[in-house]
């Protein structure tokens, strides 16, 4: 015993050195290392037994736990059948003896290790196991352990590791839900008993003033009369202890139902139990009233000097009932999570509904001293969001089960879910209260679409409540009614998606409005084009108080109540500006005639405010409050334009049939809404405007595509502003935006008009003028070497950028139209191209000159290859391969920063397009293109742990492949077939190998997305041309293959492809099932490592042989589950153990 003592002094010593401040990092390895060697000591454990049950040292106790847990978990095969048997009788005794005195973690930490001897030896060697839980569990005073030891047995044991093999993990899940009934009664027991012995002495509160309307609610919903009655019954208060029992076993019912399927063992007496403690959360006030006049009333009838002391449990805060209502909604949240209802289930889950909507008419509840948002303020955070997630499900899942149920009311729900809604505290609250609504609104549209006969009838059924939805909706998003909360969002910070809180809150709020315009579109159009018009109203009429004051405009509104209405008017205009934008879908298709008047008055009225806009000036206006009135005034034209702009389409159908209607109404829209654009086109305008401008000028030009747009006068005002070279060159992305547009209105043609008619040959010399303007500074480089001063050089590299850049955008707009729009396109920019194919030596170690030349070959390849004639795209690969020499790859990849690798993955995109072309012209290149990758940039990119570069490596390497199979495999479809595809002649063997060999290697590096693309890549030669029943293919690769994506699965470097990699397996296998299971298996078996002869026969037997894909990815993952457990238990084993 001395010896134990004087260890664990020592264990306490070092312990508090470790966990010292002034310890070094040194000092804690050597530490660490000394712990480590004693902890693989056989026998240890006693002392550690000791240290548990002598000390009370924190990191003692966990260390000779985790000691144990080592042994238990990694060691277990090797120790002696006698002292697990004493190991497994002194542990529960200490848990059972100590529990008490020891800290929380440390008793949870014994709980552990217990139930992972359980998890080892249950029930063969440990039978008693998980009687002990239950009788723990039953026994007053050691009901919490119990409970403990159940929810880590459900956790440990339902969804084990992968530290025990598969037949393992089969048994104690068969074992468990054999335990099912029992433990669902036993814990049904337990939440019954606290609760009906507390509700039993509950004082009954005077009647609420609504008590009449819930029993109203709960008549409809419950229809048991005993249900309603204890319903209506106050909460108990509950003590400490009794509050820590429940929690508990709330959270065992929660952890339980994740992963036991829905059966009779969930009775209706549990569910109405769970339903019980769910009421906790939405009854925080009228439960701490009750709880301090119980305490009042204690205190008066025992005070005084013989009073008796105070119990030791105290009554539960409303923090503690709380988390009871938050643990008894995960519990119910976990059922209506589980898509697949067995019809018994059925009238179960109805009750759930019913009595969870009980709670939802509680918390929506009015009365005189609580308004519904106080009441919701006052719950708990997490109950409410349990309680949103709840109403989620039930819609996702759940309604179309629910809805036709004569005793479900849906309509009253819905009614509860708007009050519920619109009375949420938060902000993410509510916006996913919006999300329930856009899922029910989805349900309702799926359901028309295919019982479009009941369309009347559905929508007669729900239509005061999706009108009342629409109204409260647009009023949340509007200042006018909702400043206070609106003004609390952040407009300024963006999120992951790129936007702000405000602009994801008025995104989710549209999304719902456009999905009742698509139910009720009438009713939806006129309210919003109600509230728009009042708005607009405001914004017209500010012209009468915009004041010239010399070469300043002034808004003369200076009163501060004056302004804040403006800013308020204008906000709201904006949001309801984007609002007519977003229901532009609405107005064209079918619905195009029947709509066709509303969406002229709309149309109309934009182009009305885009003019006025204009013509205002906003962003020359001095106001009052500069720094909010003047945004507010830019932001107002700028969604004016960008509405207009989302009714292009439909522009472009009433286009289409202006000839049965009145042209010159069409025509007179185009032309004032272009008036609106020239006074935009300026670098001095805000940047917002000023895009907006230039996106509705390509919406008109792409989309729309008039006739006369180019005879427009404002148009032609626009392209004198391009093309002026004096002019101040406008913001990069404004530039590219409106070349876009003036090549479009010339390249594009015309709808509704013959081939005859389209003056090609006038277009194609305006367009070729366009162009020279366009190119008049970078076709001066004509004959220029590159300069060598810096200053010079950035300038000339400047003018290369901004010109290839304005260039590319026309092509890539171009690249799927007609053959005569690319004709003139190309020819325009012939002089240009050719230009560029000169200067590129001269710029190759410049890698962003280099990296936008690529983009635009890039793009003349993908959009014009056919209108550069083959001789200039032959010298155009001819040169590229000339000047990617081994060591200018090198250069490129190795240098700092991603640019020169962003300039050979351009380069590789252009081989890409090469390869895939089908006709003869480019295989001479074939050789050549080979030779580059697996010679000259493969080498070099190999070995690097960098993604860069190999992703667009392989992908040319697997379109070369796939679109010029013929290099390598030369015979006809009918020998394919009469050969089965597995003997056909090779050609170029070598550089297949070669590539498949590559291939291969990218499987052994870490990179994921590589991986999974490469699998893929191989899955579809496969699909396409039989790549796995290839001859050479099985002979040398396809073992290797199999072998290395094993590898990978038993590694587990690539988890989240376990479904891909099993499938890649089995398409492999299925080539010869019978190589596979006689010949590969046991070969693949025989050389691994780390199991003995006996494992690799049960991992051989238990391999079943089934050809089907199922089974067969179930047996893939079978062997490698068990070999890696096989591998942990005999690294366990304790050296020269003699296996049998």
């Amino acid at each position: 015993m001395a010896s134990e003592e004087a260890s664990l002094r020592a264990l306490e010593s070092l312990m508090s050195e470790f966990f010292h401040t002034s310890t070094s990092n040194d000092r804690k390895r050597e530490i660490e290392a000394l712990l480590n060697n004693f902890a693989q000591q056989l026998g240890a454990w006693r002392f550690c037994f000791y240290f548990l049950s002598s000390s009370h040292n924190d990191y003692v106790l966990m260390y000779s736990l985790s000691v144990f847990e080592n042994l238990i978990n990694k060691m277990w095969l090797g120790v002696p059948s006698e002292e697990k048997m004493e190991i497994r009788g002194s542990l529960p005794k200490l848990l059972l003896s100590q529990h008490k005195a020891l800290p929380g973690f440390i008793c949870n930490k014994l709980c552990k290790v217990i139930v992972d001897m359980g998890r080892q030896d249950w029930p063969m060697f440990y039978h008693n196991f998980f009687t002990n839980i239950l009788q723990l569990i039953q026994t007053p005073s050691t009901t919490p352990l119990g409970l403990i030891m159940l929810k880590t047995a459900s956790e440990e044991l339902a969804c084990p590791r992968e530290d025990l093999s598969v037949a393992r993990k089969e048994e104690l899940r068969k074992l468990l839900l054999e335990q099912v009934p029992s433990v669902l009664g036993l814990l049904t027991g337990v939440l019954e008993s606290i609760w009906d012995k507390h509700s039993v002495t509950a004082a009954t509160p005077p009647p609420s003033p609504t008590a009449s309307d819930a029993d109203d609610l709960l008549s409809n919903l419950v229809h048991t009369p005993t249900l309603a009655k204890q319903l209506s019954q106050p909460p108990p208060s509950l003590e400490a202890e009794s509050e820590r029992i429940c929690a508990l076993a709330l959270e065992c019912l929660s952890h339980l139902f994740s992963w036991i399927p829905l059966s009779a063992s969930i009775t209706p007496s549990l569910l109405t139990t769970i339903f019980h403690f769910a009421r906790l959360g939405c009854d925080a006030r009228s439960r701490r009233t009750h709880a301090v006049n119980n305490t009042n009333a204690s205190t008066l009838n025992g005070g005084g000097s013989g009073s008796p002391p105070l119990p030791l449990t105290l009554p539960t805060s409303p923090q503690d009932c709380n988390r009871l209502g938050v643990l008894a909604m995960s519990c119910i949240n976990e059922l209506m999570s589980k898509n697949c209802v067995p019809l018994e289930f059925q009238e179960y889950l109805l009750r759930v509904c019913q009595q969870t909507f009980y709670l939802l008419q509680r918390i929506t509840r009015e009365t005189n001293a609580h308004s519904v948002r106080n009441r919701l303020e006052e719950l708990d955070e997490s109950y409410v969001e349990k309680f949103t997630d709840f109403l989620r499900l039930f819609v996702s899942v759940h309604l179309r089960r629910i809805e036709s149920n004569a005793q479900f009311p849906v309509v009253k729900f819905l009614a509860l879910l708007f009050k519920y809604t619109f009375h949420q505290p938060t902000h993410e609250g509510y916006l996913s209260c919006l999300d329930i609504w856009a899922l029910f609104l989805d349900y309702l549209t799926n359901k028309i679409r295919n019982r479009l006969e009941d369309r009347e009838a559905i929508i007669g059924r729900y239509e005061d409540a999706l009108m009342l939805l629409l109204t409260e909706v647009l009023n949340r998003i509007q200042f006018r009614y909702n400043q206070s909360q609106l003004e609390e969002l952040d407009d300024e910070t963006l999120d992951d998606d790129q936007q702000t809180e405000w602009q994801r809150y008025l995104r989710h709020s549209l999304e719902v409005v456009a999905k009742i315009m698509e139910l009720l579109p009438t009713h939806a159009f006129s309210t919003l084009f109600a509230a728009l018009q009042e708005n607009l109203e405001v914004y017209l009429g500010l012209q009468q108080y915009i004041v010239n004051t010399g070469a300043e405009q002034r808004l003369n509104v200076t009163a501060e109540n004056d302004c804040r209405r403006l800013h308020c008017s204008l906000r709201d205009l904006s949001s309801l500006l984007q609002a007519v934008g977003r229901l532009a879908e609405y107005f064209i298709g079918d619905v195009f005639e029947a709509r066709f008047n509303n969406a002229l008055t709309v149309v109309e009225r934009l182009v009305k405010v885009t003019l006025y806009g204009s013509e205002i000036k906003p962003y020359n206006i001095e106001t009052a409050v500069p720094l909010v009135l003047k945004p507010d005034l830019v932001d107002v034209h700028a969604q004016s334009l960008a509405a207009l702009q989302a009714y292009s389409h439909w522009l472009a159908r009433f286009y289409s049939e202006v000839q049965h209607r009145n042209p010159q109404q069409f025509m007179s829209i185009i032309s004032t809404a272009m008036e609106a654009l020239p006074p935009l086109i300026s670098s001095k305008v805000q940047e917002k405007l000023l895009l907006s401008a230039c996106h509705l000028l390509v919406s008109v030009a792409t989309t729309v595509r008039p006739v006369f747009l180019i005879n427009i006068p404002a148009v032609q005002k626009v392209f004198s502003r391009v093309t002026d070279s004096s002019a101040q060159r406008l913001p990069e992305e404004a530039q590219v935006l409106l070349c876009r547009a003036l090549s479009n209105v010339l390249l594009l043609p015309w709808p509704n008009v013959t081939e005859g008619e389209q003056q090609w040959a006038e277009r194609s010399s305006h367009h070729a003028n366009l162009l020279n303007s366009l190119t008049r500074d970078y076709r001066q480089l004509k004959g220029n070497a590159a300069p060598q001063r810096k200053g010079q050089l950035e300038a000339t590299k400047r003018v290369i950028c901004q010109t290839l850049g304005v260039l590319k955008d026309i092509v890539e707009n171009i690249s799927g139209e007609g053959t005569k729009s690319r004709q003139i396109c190309y020819q325009s920019m012939q002089e240009s191209a050719q230009l560029s194919l000169t200067l590129f030596p001269a710029y190759i170690h410049q890698s962003d000159v280099t990296e936008e030349m690529l983009s635009f070959f890039l793009a003349l390849f993908q959009g014009l290859r056919v209108q550069m004639g083959v001789p200039f795209t032959e010298q155009i690969i001819q040169t590229f391969l000339n000047m990617f020499t081994r060591e200018q790859l090198a250069e490129s990849i190795l240098q700092e920063g991603s640019a020169g690798c962003h300039v050979v993955e351009k380069f590789l995109k252009i081989l890409q397009v090469v390869v895939q072309e089908p006709g003869p012209a480019f295989k001479p290149f074939l050789p050549s293109i080979l030779s580059l990758c697996m010679e000259q940039l493969y080498p070099i990119i190999a070995e690097r742990p960098s993604p860069d570069v190999k992703a667009e490596l392989f992908e040319l390497l697997f379109q070369l492949l796939h679109h010029n199979w013929r290099y390598f495999y030369r015979s006809s479809v009918l020998a394919n077939v009469q050969r089965d595809g597995g003997d056909e002649p090779m050609e170029n063997e070598a550089q297949f190998i070669g590539v498949m060999q590559a291939f291969g290697q990218s499987f052994l590096q870490p990179d994921i997305h590589l991986f999974k693309q490469n699998l893929s890549y191989l899955e579809t030669l496969n699909s396409k041309h039989k790549l796995y029943h290839k001859k050479l293919f099985r002979a040398m690769m396809l073992p290797q293959f199999v072998s290395v994506l094993l590898q990978v699965l038993i590694h587990k470097s690539h988890d989240l492809l376990q479904e891909e990699i099993g499938i890649a397996v089995y398409n492999m296998a299925s080539v010869d099932f019978s190589t596979f299971f006689s010949a590969f298996l046991p070969e693949f078996l025989a050389g691994c490592q780390g199991i003995d002869s006996s494992q690799k026969n049960v991992l051989a037997r238990n391999f079943k042989m089934e050809r089907d894909l199922p089974s067969f990815t179930q047996s893939v993952h079978r062997l490698v589950n068990d070999l890696r457990y096989y591998r942990l238990c005999n690294d366990s084993l304790p050296p020269g153990t003699v296996k049998l």
